[in-house]
């Protein structure tokens, strides 16, 4: 069996699941998400857990199986808790605003990049250096803070630019002066 494919996914409190052949539907107090998972695999509920089982022990099975359970307890949480990530914003006149639903940030272009965040994703500011990304799909949380590092990356050589929190930026060393 696969370690991670193995483990029940507990069911929290409030929290509702609806299994349509190969479809999971949850629900919760932040939303609803739905999930399409292998048609080989089984699913089954009982008493408060979640397991995912697989016909045979070939290399595609188990690894689809360790995949969709991960995949099922990333919406399970989505919809209990919630996920969410942090940026920050480095450098000299570097800033963000929020206005209404979009973000404004100055990043040292000669215009400001607006950012209307898609459906289900809510972004926040914190002073004007830190950018919080909240939502119920794991993925698009992360999909959406790395587009958001994209407009302007951590540079080698002071580290200006928008970074995740807690973000380690290798520096290089700049050109010796002659």
């Amino acid at each position: 069996m696969s370690r991670v494919g193995k483990a029940p996914i507990p069911i929290p409190e409030g929290v509702t699941l609806d299994i349509k052949k190969n479809l999971i539907t949850a629900k919760g107090p932040k939303g609803e998400l739905s999930l399409k998972i292998s048609p080989d695999l089984s699913l089954k509920v009982e008493d408060g857990f979640l397991t995912v089982s697989r016909p045979t022990n070939n290399k595609i099975h188990r690894s689809l199986h360790g995949l969709n359970r991960t995949l099922a307890a990333n919406i399970i949480e989505g919809v209990s808790k919630g996920f969410g990530k942090r940026l920050e914003i480095v450098g000299v006149g570097f800033k963000g605003e929020m206005r209404g639903k979009k973000l404004l940030l100055s990043l040292g272009f000669s215009h400001q990049i607006i950012f209307t965040p898609p459906a289900g994703i809510d972004i926040s500011m914190e002073g004007n250096n830190i950018i919080g990304v909240q939502g119920t799909s794991k993925e698009l949380v992360g999909q959406i803070a790395a587009k958001l590092r994209s407009f302007r990356p951590p540079e080698p050589y002071k580290g200006k630019g928008i970074r995740y929190q807690g973000e380690y930026v290798r520096k290089k060393a700049g050109k010796t002066a002659a």
